[in-house]
């Protein structure tokens, strides 16, 4: 008999600071170490090198695990299923009170380590293993975890499915189930049947836009809505300046090969900008034209639209963090009239991303967006389509996995009642064979 234990950490009460631990028998693998971010400061250039683990723990920006000491067990392995800051950004502050090993794909490990060397606090000294996609690391005889690719709005995603000799547990969290993607493949549906066939004792799936209808729109549409905003236009010579996420490889791919269909210089502007994009063209998961700039630091920054302003705005199109309106960011900057580049009357801003439904962050972009049209900016609204799965696609893992439990994780409790219900009309029953949890908590199964 093998007993099985599933530790919702972090991101069972909220969006961000996602972690669970899932224990067979005396093993435990902990999945994801994230960072809630609207508790630091709503920011892709977050800084929080040198903060105490205790401190951001009280915060409520980081995994409580102090409770991973009530579990019975050693830590096997870390692992992260992609390199977004809600599942890697605490690995920094946590992960060196674990002696295992840290996972994950190329691209994630190259940001983990990134996150690990501005570390100002602790000294992480995990090992760090990269594993591709498709790929299984060998815990022990019994225990093995195989990383199964799937699509997100970064690149290198991953499921997480622990081998058990009782069965699978699958950790599905952040995922669209996109058949036309545009950087890297669809998600490896066949292995995701044949991994239902053999048998899946538990899922944990992100319950994110579980109420939203229908099915999440490929980043193919995305790509389509960007390109129309850019180029289908007969005013092509005012000044425009586009924002997304700088985690978004695809999406910048995408602007960056339009901006040379306009004939403009795309121009990389921002410290996260700097770190994912980079990253990505190392690595060889994106090429760029030769004409592409890129900076990271203030003074280059403005030192550059101050040559985009000279040279003529509509010779070059600036992709800018600050989407969210985070004070200090770029575009927010820009609006307030704290750098060279001045938005003119007629002047585009197209914000390729959609707003994070949270109080703090809605009120921040409503004062950037005013601030933008003060000075004759017009705007054009979420050119986007979301990296998270929507109902039906929930509706199509449910199916294709057929899993004895299912847990929704990576959400409120009002997304996680969204997801119960419609897995309740898949069969699974409250309490019984669909369950909540909240932080802190463990469900135990025995197989």
């Amino acid at each position: 008999m093998t007993d099985i234990g599933i530790i919702a950490v972090g991101g069972y009460n909220e969006m961000g600071r996602n972690m669970t631990a899932i224990r067979v028998d005396e093993d435990i693998i902990i999945v994801d170490m994230g960072l809630r971010l609207d508790r630091v400061q709503i920011h892709e250039d977050v800084e929080i090198d040198k903060m105490h683990s205790l401190e951001l723990i009280e915060m409520g920006a980081i995994p409580d695990d102090t409770i991973m000491k009530q579990v019975n067990g050693n830590v096997a392995a870390i692992v992260c299923t992609h390199g977004h800051l809600d599942h890697i950004g605490a690995i920094s502050k946590l992960a060196h009170r674990y002696t295992a090993p840290i996972i994950g794909t190329p691209y994630t490990v190259a940001l983990v380590k990134q996150q690990i060397e501005s570390e100002r606090k602790f000294g992480v000294k995990n090992r760090i293993i990269p594993v591709e996609a498709g790929g299984i690391y060998q815990v022990n005889d019994e225990v093995s975890i195989e990383l199964i690719r799937v699509q997100h709005s970064i690149i290198d995603a991953v499921f997480v499915a622990v081998h058990t000799p009782a069965g699978a547990v699958l950790y599905a969290c952040d995922f669209k189930l996109d058949r036309t993607p545009t950087l890297g493949e669809q998600p490896d549906f066949d292995r995701l049947r044949e991994l239902g066939k053999e048998g899946v004792i538990c899922m944990m799936v992100e319950s994110t836009n579980a109420k939203r209808a229908g099915k999440t729109p490929s980043e193919r549409i995305a790509h389509d809505m960007v390109r129309d905003v850019l180029l289908g236009t007969e005013e092509s010579d005012v000044g425009m300046i586009i924002t997304t996420f700088a985690s978004h490889i695809s999406r910048i791919n995408s602007i960056i090969q339009f901006a040379e269909e306009m004939g403009r210089i795309p121009v990389l502007m921002g410290r996260s900008m700097d770190k994912y994009v980079v990253t990505a063209k190392d690595m060889g998961y994106i090429d760029f034209p030769d004409n592409v700039e890129i900076y990271g630091k203030r003074k280059d920054i403005d030192k550059a639209f101050k040559k985009i302003m000279k040279e003529g705005k509509e010779k070059y199109l600036p992709i800018v963090t600050g989407h969210q309106g985070e004070p200090g960011a770029i575009l927010s900057r820009v609006a307030k009239g704290d750098t060279p580049y001045e938005i003119e009357s007629g002047d585009r801003v197209i914000f390729s991303a959609n707003v994070i439904p949270s109080p703090m962050t809605q009120a921040n972009r409503y004062a950037l967006e005013t601030k933008i049209r003060m000075r004759g900016g017009r705007i054009y609204d979420n050119v986007h389509v979301s990296g998270h799965a929507y109902r039906e696609d929930h509706w199509e893992l449910l199916r294709l996995i057929n899993p004895e439990h299912v847990i929704p994780a990576h959400g409120t409790i009002e997304m996680h009642s969204a997801y119960i219900e419609m897995a309740e009309d898949a069969g699974y029953v409250l309490g019984d064979t669909v369950h909540l949890l909240r932080n802190g908590e463990e469900l135990y199964i025995e197989e």
